[in-house]
């Protein structure tokens, strides 16, 4: 059966397109996860071989960064070390989006969050035990061991790609990129790790939740159209214009 055989609508009024949902696996989305996941596990094989000797872009970077702390940004940076690990950022959070997809009547989009959250978590702290970077001297907070990759913006990236896939509007992305890029910051200026640290963070953290929405992809679409509790769907003829414009 071709992707233009697949039952039920073929789009909803958020721009889920469920016939290109269903060739999904086919085209660039794994490849480019895949490419980005790779690239992680290369620099990991590269910083194993040199735990205690950060790259010269870490050290410059790092340099700055300590040359213009001040306790106007400790603030917002400390706000986003709580908000994003710890019991908070590694429990509460992810649980009360697992539970507001589950009202939302999104029952494949609370798997999808809840497995590339759990994957995402366990593919870093595989590289961080494995590589066994060494963190910065200059770290203001407390941290496990292993600097790479960076748990906090690895976790902040998978979810901002899963929200970002399941509510593809642009202020979504917007504030999700802001968020992650905003949490590799912080990270940096706490000292907690080096900027190659975050890189590779937000790259595996993306990369490990297109490579679960691959599969998920055609569900997620076909749930996507259909109406949730708190909102009025669109009507039909709506739907439909939109449509035939993307014809």
């Amino acid at each position: 059966m071709s992707a233009d055989d697949v039952p039920g609508p073929k789009a909803d009024a958020e721009g889920h397109d469920v016939v290109k949902a269903a060739r999904v696996a086919r085209r660039w989305p794994v490849v480019s996860a895949s490419v980005a996941v790779g690239l992680v596990v290369v620099l990991g094989i590269i910083i194993a071989l040199r735990p205690r000797l950060p790259f010269g872009i870490d050290t410059e970077w790092m340099g700055e960064i300590v040359e213009h702390r001040s306790p106007l940004w400790l603030g917002p940076a400390l706000f986003f070390n709580y908000a994003g690990g710890g019991i908070v950022g590694s429990v509460v959070v992810p649980v009360v989006i697992f539970l507001l997809l589950l009202a939302f009547r999104r029952p494949w989009g609370a798997t999808f969050f809840a497995v590339a959250s759990v994957l995402s978590v366990v593919c870093v702290q595989l590289i961080k035990h494995t590589v066994g970077r060494a963190r910065p001297t200059e770290i203001l907070v407390n941290a496990d061991t292993g600097s790479f990759p960076s748990g906090h913006t690895a976790n902040a990236a998978t979810m901002v790609v899963v929200l970002g896939i399941l509510f593809p509007r642009v202020w979504v992305w917007c504030l999700g990129v802001a968020w992650a890029l905003l949490m590799a910051m912080s990270r940096t200026y706490l000292g907690a790790h080096w900027i190659s640290d975050t890189i590779g963070g937000l790259l595996l953290g993306a990369g490990v939740a297109v490579i679960v929405w691959t599969p998920l992809a055609h569900r997620l679409a076909i749930e996507a159209t259909k109406p949730h509790p708190f909102f009025l769907a669109k009507p039909p003829q709506e739907a439909a214009r939109q449509e035939q414009s993307r014809q």
